[in-house]
């Protein structure tokens, strides 16, 4: 199956637990959920308070874009506005579910979907990465929770650079 309906199983099973007093639970058990192409490396109930997005990687020795820029709405782009004197982020409880997808047998892609515990506006939100982005989106999934809804973002297969690879001329033009 494809990946993406590893994502829509994962949010269709957690669904009813985004309106229940009793999230945690329901968010656990998403960790022993079994799905095609597809292992769930995490799934916890983040409490709401305030986020501090993990550093980016790349590839060794090479260099490492910042996050895709975050969807408007006031939200911090990449790693700018994260520095000393910066807002803070708060953000609502969720379910933060890591996932890793195996498309096919050459494939790595990491993903992450946030789920809201509370206050779900029944929608979900696709967010970051443009064609060669290569981080998760922590600044819009951040901005999305926000405003309530589901959201996801993968790295496409790749840790950073974003479209900056080493590019090899063999032979003649």
């Amino acid at each position: 199956m494809p990946p993406m309906f590893s994502i829509l199983t994962v949010m269709l099973l957690s669904a009813q637990a985004g309106s229940t007093p009793s999230v945690s639970p329901a968010c656990d058990k998403l960790a022993a959920l079994a799905l095609p192409n597809s292992t769930i490396t995490s799934a916890q109930l983040v409490p709401a308070g305030p986020f501090t997005p993990p550093a980016p990687q790349g590839p060794p020795g090479g260099p490492v874009a910042p996050n895709a820029q975050a969807a408007g709405r006031g939200a911090p782009a990449g790693g700018r506005g994260q520095g000393p004197g910066a807002p803070q982020t708060i953000l609502p409880a969720h379910c933060r579910v890591q996932l890793v997808l195996k498309p096919s047998s050459d494939s790595h892609i990491e993903m992450e979907v946030w789920l809201p515990a509370e206050n779900w506006n029944g929608k979900f939100q696709a967010v970051g990465n443009g064609g060669w982005a290569g981080s998760i989106s922590y600044p819009a999934l951040a901005s999305a929770l926000q405003e309530g809804y589901a959201a996801a973002s993968n790295d496409t297969g790749h840790k950073g650079g974003n479209g900056n690879w080493k590019l090899e001329v063999v032979g003649r033009w």
